[in-house]
């Protein structure tokens, strides 16, 4: 553990709640790690720690974590949109997903971006394929779902489809981009049209909360959908517990290449640290602690 003085440098993550936050043991690690590596011992006025902010305190939280000279921010549900308006600058792709998820201050006040966009793309990116004439179907609408839409565009892929239960949602997911490259790629389709969308996805992504813990029973899909999906087909969960999901069983034993959202948890922490620090970070150390805590939690 880093020692803490009047020196210390405050980074943290921001939610309500966040103590199930595994953001502090990827960091805390990391920043012990550069440290260790460094002859100048660079990171070793940096801590990491949660701050659990209620939403009806965010906009006096923003300004006195500010006030005291916190460095970054992490921000998880439910402050990811509501946290926008309070920012002197957002970056075009938060502004695309239409949340943030790291904060970071400059002399003018708190900027913003969104890493998830970065964290999704890293273990596609490590594929090396030719994402150009793929098709990706993303099951779900919400927040996560956006990050995922941003990222598929930035891969390249020339149609996504979007399944959801609600017609009604799905059409404010649809009507919510103004971007026109995202607009001509994006379609949207109900639920029971996944028996006729599956067979034409390179890339299968769940990006609901079904099958998270504690119902790690639950796939989004049942086994008759996922026997549509091509052999060549890559199977991405965004859930990281349990591992692996039950939708990422049920396709390993397809014998698919299969992603859960460890990965994607690591290395948008990974960007954030980045941008924090302005240095490369050990993303291989915050991998480790990541998930020797998933092992020990399971």
């Amino acid at each position: 553990m880093l020692p803490i003085t009047g020196k210390t440098k405050l980074l943290g993550v921001i939610g309500h709640p966040v103590a199930h936050s595994l953001s502090p043991v990827m960091h805390n690690a990391a920043l012990q790690a550069i440290s260790e590596r460094s002859a100048m011992g660079c990171a070793s006025d940096y801590v990491y720690a949660a701050f659990p902010i209620a939403p009806a305190d965010l906009t006096v939280a923003i300004e006195g974590l500010g006030a005291s000279g916190v460095q970054g921010l992490s921000v998880t549900i439910p402050h990811k949109q509501a946290v926008m308006p309070l920012l002197t600058q957002i970056t075009e792709t938060a502004q695309q997903v239409g949340a943030v998820n790291t904060l970071w201050r400059d002399g003018h006040g708190w900027r913003g971006t969104n890493t998830d966009v970065e964290g999704f793309l890293a273990p596609l990116l490590e594929l090396r394929r030719d994402w150009s004439g793929g098709t990706a179907v993303v099951l779900g609408y919400g927040g996560a779902a956006r990050a995922v839409v941003v990222g598929l565009i930035q891969l390249g892929c020339p149609e996504i489809i979007v399944v959801g239960r609600s017609p009604e949602k799905l059409a404010q997911f649809a009507d919510s981009w103004t971007d026109p490259v995202i607009k001509q790629a994006l379609q949207v389709r109900p639920w029971e049209a996944l028996s006729t969308v599956i067979p034409k996805a390179t890339l299968l992504i769940n990006s609901t909360p079904v099958g998270m813990v504690p119902h790690p029973d639950q796939s989004p899909l049942d086994q008759s959908l996922l026997e549509k999906l091509s052999p060549t087909a890559i199977a991405y969960d965004l859930i990281y517990t349990p591992r692996p999901t039950r939708f990422l069983q049920q396709a390993q034993e397809r014998g698919l290449v299969t992603i859960d959202g460890a990965e994607m948890l690591v290395q948008q922490g990974a960007a954030a640290l980045k941008i924090w620090l302005q240095r490369d970070v050990p993303a291989d150390v915050m991998r480790q602690a990541l998930l020797h805590h998933l092992e020990k939690s399971a």
